[in-house]
């Protein structure tokens, strides 16, 4: 589903406008990309150890919250030693990456090694990585900037980029995703097939990033077949068969350019990063409803916990694949509804029931997010309190953790996190449904107005 108006329908002045507004959100974006590098700079710096790491870190990383993934991970992956990522590496019986393997898809993996090169200690690393990362935003802003206008500003100006933008490396597969829509909403003069195909690759490579732009690909699949937004304008709709196939073995056949060979140089360590997730648990460190809203149900001894870890194994991967089917189903109600299945709202809707259910919701997955609230007409108000409880996780809690270290009371702390955990968890509830019938931002600013079913109200911007 693309958004809001072609370039073609605008007057001159307003596409010079347009194009100018793109400019300054990317550059507001780069100082908040500087703000955020310098809030986790202050976990970083001289004295270092023996290993390059900060001694500062393990002081203030939590009660001054500049924790970040990048500079914890400097060491215990083999980034110190500038190993070449998966090739030798493997897992332990216990769980332990050795060797090189790191937990996250191979391209990412190669971005680690590609910001250490040269570091010599985690300061180092923390800054070579922030700049390896920051085109990325930078890119992402451009497009949200040319697709949706000003409300690209929540991404280049908000607190999540500020929070989170050097916390882990998520820019590179933020890009890709949005890199996707941009593909099918700006170059129309080509066909839905051919922009299709080109989304289903950026998908593809988003996927070997960080997994989930992959989930994107169904509904994407269902646009294509449906003609795109083209295909309420006909007395018949003729289902492009051909298309879809061709979007996903594209999909497909980037997945398996990029693994395959990773695969056949060092299949154990390139199953070793499946393997850690596949054991990683739901424990205090996740931010999930499941520690959160079941685990209090079990006892607390090892036979509980054990129970409690298969009841989460079974339940969550069962309660995502039916969230998926749901956002499907209903962008099928809105298909029928409008003549235009809405791919980038039921691509919405089917992360916000990833992140609800999945085991893992770590606090940066909100990047994920933010391009979906710049996209569609989700409502200010319920934008702002998504921001809200999401500032509750992102900062509450490391001054939770601060205060179990410490051994302080952690009442205050413990209810903030609980708050944030909840509120956002009952908000993707909400988002999951607002996405899913939201118009495009900026579709209502056409000239003549037109119905809310009138596929037309779903040409791109740029």
């Amino acid at each position: 589903m693309p958004t809001g108006l072609v370039a073609s329908d605008l007057p001159a002045g307003r596409v010079r406008r347009r194009a100018a507004l793109a400019v300054v959100v990317v550059l507001l974006c780069g100082l908040v990309l500087a703000l955020a590098y310098a809030n986790k700079a202050r976990c970083a710096g001289a004295p270092f150890d023996r290993d390059g790491r900060s001694t500062v870190f393990d002081v203030v990383k939590d009660s001054d919250v500049c924790y970040s993934d990048i500079q914890f991970l400097w060491l215990g992956r083999d980034i110190n030693e500038h190993v070449f990522p998966y090739v030798t590496g493997g897992i332990t019986d216990d769980g332990a990456l050795v060797g090189g393997a790191v937990e996250y898809p191979v391209l990412s993996g190669v971005l680690m090694w590609l910001g250490a090169i040269g570091a010599h200690n985690d300061a180092d690393f923390l800054r070579y990585s922030a700049l390896l990362l920051a085109p990325f935003a930078l890119l992402t802003a451009w497009m949200l900037a040319r697709l949706a206008g000003w409300a690209a500003l929540l991404w280049a100006a908000g607190p999540p980029l500020v929070l989170y933008a050097f916390h882990n490396w998520e820019l590179p597969v933020v890009c890709t995703a949005v890199a996707a829509v941009y593909v099918m909403a700006a170059p129309t003069r080509y066909s839905v097939r051919t922009r299709g195909i080109v989304a289903a690759v950026l998908l593809g490579l988003g996927f070997c990033l960080k997994l989930y732009p992959g989930i994107f690909v169904l509904p994407l699949l269902a646009y294509v077949l449906t003609g795109g937004e083209r295909a309420g304008e006909g007395p018949q709709r003729r289902l492009d068969v051909r298309g879809a196939l061709l979007t996903a073995a594209a999909a497909i056949g980037t997945v398996v350019a990029v693994n395959l060979p990773f695969a056949l140089a060092g299949y154990e360590g390139w199953r070793a990063s499946i393997t850690f997730q596949q054991l990683r648990q739901a424990d205090i460190t996740t931010n999930s409803i499941w520690y959160w809203g079941l685990r209090p149900i079990f006892g607390p001894d090892a036979r509980s916990e054990a129970a409690f870890q298969q009841v989460v194994s079974v339940a969550s991967p069962l309660l995502v694949l039916a969230a998926f089917a749901l956002a499907m189903w209903l962008g099928g109600m809105r298909y029928r509804a409008t003549g235009v299945f809405p791919w980038v709202g039921v691509s919405g809707a089917m992360l916000c029931g990833f992140l609800l259910f999945h085991k893992v919701h770590s606090p940066q997955y909100t990047l994920w997010l933010v391009p979906f609230l710049v996209l569609l007409e989700v409502p200010w108000w319920l934008i702002g309190s998504y921001l809200v409880a999401d500032a509750a996780i992102g900062i509450g809690v490391f001054r939770y953790f601060y205060s179990m270290g410490s051994g302080t009371a952690v009442e205050q702390m413990e209810n903030v996190v609980e708050f944030g955990v909840w509120g956002r968890a009952s908000l993707l509830v909400v988002l999951f449904f607002v996405f899913l019938w939201a118009l495009p931002r900026g579709s209502r600013s056409a000239s003549s107005p037109l119905p809310r079913s009138d596929p037309r109200n779903l040409v791109p911007v740029v």
